[in-house]
């Protein structure tokens, strides 16, 4: 399955070290002036080699637009963008054709499908995210008056503030770790580098916050907002969990701590907090909606590791090619995309329902 969304409609494409990636974005509505140099900007946040903490494979992610848009306006039709590989150097992956890395989809896809694109992880790698991340910039600029934030809240075992509404969100991009935290940020950008220079790699945690999202978002059983955001989120490579408002840590409390209590004031009804996340009964009840994705250590080391061939034999698999030792200070745009993807596939229905 290549495609998310109901009414707007995202379907990636491409591979790792293919002519390059791209997606197919169906039902954007028709006279959106596009606006692409915000693309562009979305697409530099995600792209490789922004510091000595991410993967160096250098690519501009200069995309073009070739369908569904005329004189920077959408026209209603297909939008198709597609992002050559510049920098693809597919005989870094020439020695694991037979082989299986550890942790990786090698193995199931080989098993699925009896045949596997090695290079670079071919169709599994993070490489793909880029379509989706330029399909996100189009979701944003639909929603507008929607915002849409993201950062880095934990690397290993440092960990910001819980309390989101503690930081001041410009702070975000003006670190390479995409911490609001600028202290926590140093710290944690240190120990990314660290990690790096042991050959190893590191997880971590994001959080994202969506502001100003109207009462009504999402379907009360098999439709549930926060069941398709946590579908897009653990489509993301490398997460391995998700959990919105109150998450895990509710499952401690009370229910007469953890009841968001509703109370009036100018301009409708509010609660008093938000433990909820903003979703209740799966809809969105115009309070933020807040949820936190965690990855796990990118699974390419920089040392050898155990494994097994095709045959089934055991070997030590040797790590090349270039990898994020930590992947989420470039998974911040990635996590906002797709929450926007899943925002606006709602909100498209939702203003429809409302103009008949």
């Amino acid at each position: 399955m290549n495609t998310l969304g109901h009414n707007f409609r995202i379907t990636s494409f491409g591979e790792s070290h293919g002519s390059g990636v791209g997606v197919v974005i169906d039902g954007c509505p028709s006279g959106l002036k596009i606006d692409l140099d915000f693309i562009q900007s979305e697409l530099n946040r995600r792209r490789p080699a922004q510091s000595r903490i991410t993967t160096q494979r250098k690519e501009t992610d200069e995309f073009q637009i070739l369908s569904g848009v005329f004189e920077e306006t959408s026209t209603g039709a297909p939008i198709t963008i597609f992002i050559p590989n510049e920098d693809a150097k597919s005989k870094d992956y020439s020695h694991i054709k037979d082989q299986f890395r550890p942790s990786h989809a090698d193995f199931t896809y080989q098993e699925k499908y009896g045949i596997r694109d090695y290079r670079g992880g071919g169709r599994s790698s993070a490489r793909i995210t880029a379509g989706w991340v330029a399909a996100g910039a189009i979701a944003k600029q639909v929603l507008k008056d929607i915002s849409i934030q993201a950062y880095v809240s934990q690397v290993g075992d440092l960990k910001v503030d819980e309390d989101y509404s503690k930081f001041d969100f410009s702070e975000i991009e003006k670190n390479d770790v995409r911490c609001p935290d600028l202290k926590m940020a140093r710290q944690m950008f240190e120990l990314i580098d660290s990690v790096k220079k042991e050959g190893d790699t590191i997880g971590g945690v994001i959080t994202c916050v969506i502001k100003n999202a109207p009462v009504g978002l999402g379907e009360p059983v098999f439709g549930k907002l926060n069941a398709e955001l946590a579908k897009a989120m653990l489509s993301i490579n490398a997460v391995k969990g998700f959990e919105i408002g109150s998450g895990f840590a509710g499952s401690a409390m009370r229910g007469s701590a953890h009841n968001d209590s509703f109370e009036s004031k100018e301009g409708g009804i509010t609660t008093k907090t938000n433990y909820s996340g903003g979703i209740q009964g799966g809809i969105s009840n115009g309070e933020d909606i807040y949820f936190r994705v965690a990855f796990k250590p990118v699974a390419t080391l920089m040392s050898d590791q155990h494994s097994v061939d095709k045959d089934g034999n055991e070997i030590i698999i040797s790590g090349k090619g270039r990898h994020d030792p930590c992947v989420v200070p470039r998974a911040v745009p990635i996590v906002e995309a797709l929450a926007a993807c899943v925002l606006v596939d709602y909100r498209i229905f939702v203003t429809t329902q409302e103009s008949i």
